[in-house]
């Protein structure tokens, strides 16, 4: 046990806390016990979107200047608290045994082990092969930025619009964004994949010098890669209200459409930048913009 371990309560548990001292985002000062802080006071609007889903770890336990590392398995010196869900992995058999951060106690010891980005699953993990959203993740190409994945997300919500769909977009709290189409109904990934597919391509069709549906990296200069292949099972994504591992502390944060379009037109990407302090104040002021993600049903149409 760490001789700075300090002991809390926490919703009836007990947790060792170590090492909270220790500066994480070195450019901004920002310690352990701030992000644990920020975590405990998001954990109202964050916990809805975690709750049930398969957690990839992501830790950075000398800060975000030193190596990270992925962890699907959830660690074995867990707490005995600490539920998981055993998903397979693959043909040969294997199972992961994922975290479930279904609750604030779990949420503190995971920004314990220096966890500062949440990435969760699509679908329950009781439920592995239903995803509840279909999810665009847009990657840009420089010098294409922030304001122009803006531009290309209204063209998404416009056509999905056509196609009788609501949307709702977040930052992804670095150089990108996400937009969300939530279904929270019977579906599958064999059903969203290739719809997230077919309508990234039509958005590339549409927009050719500013969208591209392809990973090829060398494809992407100055343009948004729409990356559906995120519909996946075995796949992840940054969760609403996670902190991101940039030099200063960002929040993946929920937008309003207003202020993507304010963002598209006057390219000021840095008006979408948001801190925990800010993405706190936030929503004391707006609640959780994303809660009809979790909330909203709504079937996919054939395209």
């Amino acid at each position: 046990m760490s001789p700075t371990a300090v002991h809390v309560e926490v919703e009836g548990r007990t947790l060792a806390l170590s090492n909270l001292d220790k500066v994480l985002y070195p450019a901004a000062g920002f310690t352990k016990a701030a992000v644990i802080d920020y975590y405990t006071r998001v954990a109202p609007v964050l916990l809805p979107h975690l709750k049930g889903r398969a957690l990839t770890l992501k830790r950075y336990p000398n800060g975000v200047e030193k190596p990270f590392f992925y962890e699907k398995n959830c660690p074995s010196h867990r707490p005995p608290w600490v539920r998981t869900c055993a998903i397979p992995a693959g043909r040969d058999g294997a199972v992961i045994d994922y975290c479930l951060a279904d609750d604030l106690p779990t949420l503190v010891w995971l920004a314990n082990l220096a966890d500062l980005e949440m990435h969760a699953s699509l679908a329950p993990g009781a439920e592995p092969g239903r995803p509840r959203v279909v999810a665009f993740d847009f990657d840009p190409g420089a010098p294409a930025a922030l304001a122009e994945c803006c531009r290309v997300a209204l063209w998404l919500r416009e056509l999905l619009a056509g196609l009788g769909l609501r949307c709702f977009p977040k930052t992804s709290g670095s150089k990108g964004m996400q937009v969300y189409v939530p279904l929270n109904c019977a579906i599958s990934y064999e059903e969203t994949r290739p719809f997230a597919l077919a309508v990234a391509r039509l958005l590339e069709e549409g927009h050719p010098r500013q969208v591209v549906s392809r990973m090829a990296k060398a494809e992407r200069r100055g343009r948004v890669f729409i990356d559906w292949s995120q519909n996946e099972r075995s796949k992840t994504t940054v969760c609403a209200y996670s902190l991101r591992a940039t030099a200063h502390p960002r929040v993946s944060t929920p937008l309003e459409w207003e202020e993507v379009e304010r963002c598209a037109e006057s390219l000021d990407a840095e008006a979408l930048q948001f801190g925990p302090e800010a993405l706190l104040a936030r929503v004391e002021a707006a609640g959780d913009l994303f809660a009809p993600v979790n909330e909203l049903e709504q079937r996919l149409p054939a395209v």
